[in-house]
């Protein structure tokens, strides 16, 4: 049903089109047209203009729900060939459409303790650590296995019984690709906030996270490499009683609901359409987990 949007350009045989109906013996090259994307035959976009994948998958959902508005009898019936801008009416009638069709249930109090107890390390405030680390960056070019192997073995090194108290900040002044290498590897008191998501995942929002201060039994791999982290010092923070939080948690979960049950009235809406020149993600029926 969906194909990629085109632009390659197709170049003739050199001695001729190659078709042995015309006359043309000269070389020739042509151009493959620019394929127009459409959702129900309604153009997304003007022949030979070209968009971006996002740009076009957004039209291309708004011409889904524009087409269902009508449909639903909120808008007027459609008689041209591209799609319209949407105006203030065609956005008003699309969140109609929405509050009328697309439903999420609202998370009850034991659905939110249960997301309370799973995940009470995202919910701890004032925390920190004093942290160092050693970076192994990965960049391009570098051999990802041998860096890996490089990390490990001072990882290693570091874990032995009776290391130097003053290795790592040598490892880190030698290996790290990370500014603070000068510094030893240290990079201060940082919170949740200040770290890669990949770093705060590990060190802080995991219910195996390091409890205490030392250096982490494994690298932690972030967007940037591989990392030797120790933790120096350890503000603990406060995690608050669930009733300070449940309306915040509810209103957390509801808003994951209205996304998933969103996400499925779109695909089951793709599944149902003929849609060409862009790819979205549908559904031909309503059994959408």
């Amino acid at each position: 049903m969906s194909q990629d949007l085109s632009t390659s350009i197709s170049t003739a045989a050199s001695t001729g089109c190659g078709s042995s109906a015309c006359a043309c013996k000269s070389p020739a090259a042509a151009a493959a047209p620019v394929a127009i994307a459409s959702v129900n035959g309604i153009h997304l976009h003007e022949a030979g203009e070209v968009l971006d994948a996002q740009t076009l998958r957004e039209r291309a959902c708004t011409e889904l729900l524009r087409q269902q508005a009508v449909r639903a009898g909120l808008l007027p019936r459609f008689t041209g060939l591209n799609a319209p801008e949407p105006d203030a009416d065609t956005r008003a009638a699309i969140e109609a459409l929405l509050e009328a069709e697309v439903h999420s249930p609202e998370p009850g109090a034991e659905e939110c303790r249960r997301h309370y107890e799973a995940h009470k390390p995202r919910f701890v405030v004032g925390q920190a650590l004093h942290v160092r680390h050693i970076l192994f960056a990965v960049t391009p070019g570098v051999p990802v296995n041998a860096l890996a192997q490089r990390a490990e073995a001072a990882l290693l090194e570091l874990s032995r019984q009776g290391v130097s108290a003053d290795r790592f900040a040598q490892l880190a002044g030698e290996l790290s690709n990370c500014p603070s290498s000068a510094q030893g590897g240290d990079l201060g008191w940082i919170t949740p906030q200040d770290c890669a998501p990949e770093l705060a995942k590990a060190l802080f929002l995991q219910n195996d996270a390091i409890q205490a201060v030392g250096l982490h039994p494994r690298l932690v791999h972030s967007r940037f490499g591989l990392h030797i982290v120790e933790v120096l010092e350890r503000q603990e923070g406060r995690l608050p009683d669930f009733t300070e939080l449940q309306a915040q948690i509810g209103a957390r979960l509801a808003l994951q609901s209205q996304a998933t049950a969103l996400r499925q009235y779109m695909q089951l809406l793709v599944g149902q359409a003929q849609v060409e020149g862009v790819e979205l993600e549908g559904a031909d029926t309503p059994l959408v987990q």
